[in-house]
């Protein structure tokens, strides 16, 4: 089935609001083999409204839309709809109780203009909502479909999941499937280059690329009738994509850099601590985003100046005045310094020039430099990076967990 999303709001087209829903929806969708050919968005306008409809509905087996269902003058979404597929409303005894013991619930009373979410289109397949007051309905017209979900993304899945996923499964013959290859220090194009054979002469299962700030991700995906098929299919392609570019993956499926830095640590029996210079404090904000970080992560402290260098870290003054801040003998005396105030088995620093502006001839913007102590073992790496400011940082953050995985891997 060829299913499309429609967002309803004007908020959404402010950027008031993000649209969250389209991400969710598109995922579990096509997860249970349909195809998703739309996203769009159109605002808490009638003609606007009815004209998105009509043009989904024309290239589309059914249209999905989210947001709309309010109290409010501004909500049309139900309106608009059954104007569309020439449906008539009425009130739905069970719609309305359950309205009623909401505001019960809320302990609120209830405006005389909330009883229009409780009218829904004659003979459509309702939709209760378990976690607001709007409920969502499934209408057909003519072998086209509407499903209407409401706004608030709390409500919106906890809806489709409970109403809309059965509908959807059964009117599935076919399911789709998906692997995410995560990889590390290697460029989108480059890594492209490596299986463009692949990607050319494709077929099932598909091959995508997509970039993030220092990180690329490959996603095979398979559809077929059955999940094994799909499975056998997804393992072969990604196999031979991992044969060819074994030294930069970092994961597979949700599992991010960071993911598996942080098993590494838990796995080793291992804390890291941190000096950061140009990075200010990114890495450790990093690092302890995970629930029971104080197993794994001692203490980050920002040197930005070279007073707090040389106070904090005890970095001679010599140092700084005959290499700079910013160099390969500051950012290793600056894990010796940090090793006085740790016992941390990982000691990492970074100093750099994040821009934009800063840099000279000879430490042009973008110039970092990383360091990690391991026991006896010490590396400091040069890196040249470009982009903006939070750009600079973020690779430079990111940088700097790779080497502790690249550390620690076996």
């Amino acid at each position: 089935m060829n299913i499309s999303i429609l967002a309803v709001g004007t908020e959404l087209l402010m950027g008031k609001t993000v649209n969250t829903n389209a991400t969710y929806l598109s995922e579990q969708i096509n997860a249970l083999g349909h195809n998703v050919l739309y996203h769009l968005t159109v605002g808490d306008n009638p003609v606007r409204l009815k004209d998105t409809l009509n043009y989904l509905l024309e290239h589309s087996d059914m249209v999905v839309t989210t947001g709309g269902l309010g109290p409010t003058q501004d909500d049309l979404t139900k309106e608009v709809i059954c104007e569309t597929l020439d449906l008539k409303m009425e009130k739905h005894d069970l719609a309305y109780n359950m309205l009623i013991e909401r505001f019960k619930q809320f302990n609120v009373e209830m405006t005389s203009n909330n009883i229009k979410q409780a009218y829904l289109p004659i003979a459509c397949i309702p939709m209760m909502n378990q976690k607001g007051t709007a409920p969502g309905f499934i209408a057909e017209k003519d072998g086209k479909y509407i499903a209407v979900l409401p706004g608030p993304p709390y409500e919106m899945k906890h809806m489709y999941e409970n109403s809309l996923r059965p509908f959807l499964e059964e009117l599935s013959d076919s399911v789709i499937m998906s692997e995410y290859i995560h990889l590390f220090g290697i460029g989108e194009s480059s890594a492209e280059s490596v299986i463009d054979d692949l990607i050319t002469d494709q077929s099932d299962p598909t091959i995508a690329m997509y970039a993030s700030v220092g990180q690329v991700s490959i996603r095979v995906t398979s559809k077929a009738n059955d999940f094994d098929t799909c499975y056998e299919r997804i393992q072969n392609t990604t196999a031979e994509i991992v044969s060819r570019l074994e030294p930069y993956v970092i994961g597979f499926g949700e599992t991010s850099l960071l993911d598996e830095t942080i098993k590494l640590l838990h796995d080793n029996y291992m804390t890291v601590a941190l000096a950061e210079s140009c990075t200010g404090g990114m890495l450790a904000s990093e690092l302890i985003q995970f629930p029971g970080a104080s197993q794994y992560f001692d203490l980050g402290l920002v040197t930005y100046s070279n007073e707090s260098k040389m106070n904090l870290l005890k970095v001679e003054p010599d140092i700084l005045e005959t290499y700079g801040a910013v160099s390969a003998e500051t950012c290793e005396a600056m894990l010796h310094g940090l090793r006085h105030l740790s016992f941390s088995d990982v000691l990492v620093s970074v100093t750099g020039i994040a821009g934009p502006t800063g840099g000279t001839p000879d430490k042009p913007v973008g110039l970092v430099y990383i360091g990690i102590m391991l026991g006896d073992s010490i590396q400091v790496k040069k890196f040249n990076f470009t982009g903006d400011r939070l750009t600079i940082r973020k690779r430079s953050m990111l940088n700097a967990i790779n080497m502790i995985r690249e550390a620690l891997k076996p």
